[in-house]
């Protein structure tokens, strides 16, 4: 489903724990790391996309989670023509998201990455809340910095303002081939599936 302007829908999920480290994860079988996120279907809110992507991606449900904020409006992004499939160049630009701050209110063991058959990650790590924005993929860094800056007041007005190491964490693996990266440099955040082939006809929204 796309947009007049040619653009997608979706939602992007930055889930934090009581440290204010965030869900970092690692896409199957790649080396590239991001965010939760995922399109809204036909009829879907978008808070009710964030909790099905919430579910699908990292099986929590809303029990394990309180939302602390959102961005007010869309976030754009515009995909390179030679990364976009050629049947859609006439018609997808990219994506547009309304990102969610949730707070971690279960245990790491709520966490499971393989709830669905195609699962979109295998492996995780609680990262500090400012990711280094290089080791994200070019196209998606000014949504990542505008969106994590906007979603910063809620963070710390829930907990107060703290630092937080921004040095290695542990990687929790599923039983998935997985790698974990030795430094920030070797996190990267890669295209989805939907990116690389969003779903047609166009519509308003």
């Amino acid at each position: 489903m796309l947009d007049r302007d040619g653009f997608r829908p979706s939602i992007a999920i930055v889930v934090a724990n009581a440290k204010n480290q965030v869900f970092w994860a690692k896409r199957i079988r790649e080396h590239s790391w991001q965010f939760p996120q995922g399109g809204i279907d036909p009829n879907e809110s978008p808070e009710q996309a964030m909790y099905r992507e919430l579910w699908e991606e990292v099986g929590l449900f809303p029990e394990h989670v309180q939302i602390l904020g959102r961005t007010r409006d869309w976030l754009r992004y515009y995909v390179p023509r030679n990364w976009i499939r050629r049947e859609w160049r006439g018609s997808y630009r990219g994506q547009k998201q309304i990102w969610y701050l949730l707070r971690f209110v279960g245990r790491d063991s709520d966490i499971d990455l393989r709830t669905t058959e195609k699962p979109e990650f295998d492996a995780w790590r609680w990262h500090g809340y400012h990711v280094p924005l290089d080791a994200v993929i070019e196209f998606k860094r000014d949504v990542y910095k505008s969106a994590l800056k906007e979603l910063a007041r809620y963070l710390y007005r829930s907990s107060g303002p703290k630092k937080y190491s921004m040095g290695r964490h542990k990687t929790q693996k599923t039983g998935l081939e997985a790698t974990s990266p030795e430094s920030a440099q070797d996190i990267g955040v890669g295209l989805t599936e939907e990116e690389r082939s969003p779903e047609i006809p166009a519509c308003d929204g």
